[in-house]
Parts: structure tokens; sequence; C-alpha cells
């Protein structure tokens, strides 16, 4: 699998459990961390962690599984790091406060259906 498939993987789990506001930042081009990251908010700690457990179920059971997670039991940013793709699931407060969209503004904002 490469990085998109990968991603539009992800992006179907963060659905599945309802996960707003998903972006997708192409940054193969400004950064050699990863190819994508995914951005999405939930509306409470249960949510949050339910849509990152899906995506790690999902990716897992792809081959893809998860090289580290961060925040999970505070839930209010949990990193995935899946090598190629890093998502970012953010309760609403504090994904405007870190505001990745900005600080990755070099970076290409793509849809979906571009995967």
């Amino acid at each position: 699998m490469n990085a998109k498939e990968i991603a539009k993987l992800a992006i179907e789990a963060l659905e599945d459990k309802k996960a707003e506001e998903i972006k997708i930042i192409d940054i193969s081009n400004i950064s050699t961390i990863a190819d994508y990251f995914i951005i999405a908010s939930g509306t409470n700690k249960s949510q949050i962690q339910t849509m990152t457990d899906n995506v790690a179920e999902v990716l897992g059971r792809a081959g893809h599984p998860e090289k580290h997670i961060e925040g999970y039991q505070n839930a209010n940013w949990i990193l995935m790091d899946f090598q190629d793709i890093i998502v970012h699931v953010f309760d609403k407060e504090n994904r405007l406060f870190y505001d990745l969209e900005r600080i990755w503004r070099d970076g290409t904002i793509i849809e979906k259906e571009s995967l």
C-alpha cells in the first residue's frame, strides 16, 4: 500500500466514527517526516478515542500498525504516527488553538477524492 491508499483508509475510518472537519495536507514536498497530515475533530473525549481506536484497527488489519500514539489519555489532541501519514485528532478548542492548518500552510490541502 502506498501513502495515498493508507491515507484513504484512515479517512474512511475517521468518517465511520463521525469525525468532523477532516483536512488532508500533502506535506511530501516540504517535509521528510511524512507524506500526509490528516487532521480531524471530535466532539468529546470518548468520540475522539473511538475515532483513533478505529483508525488503529483498520490500518492495523491492513498491515500498517501505528509506530507511535501520543495524547490518548487526555484525548484533547491525539497524534498517530503511521510513518507515511500522521493523523491528528483534536477536540474543537485545541484544534483552534494549535491551528496546524496555518502552521503547515506551505503544504497542499487536498480533497479526499484526489487520493
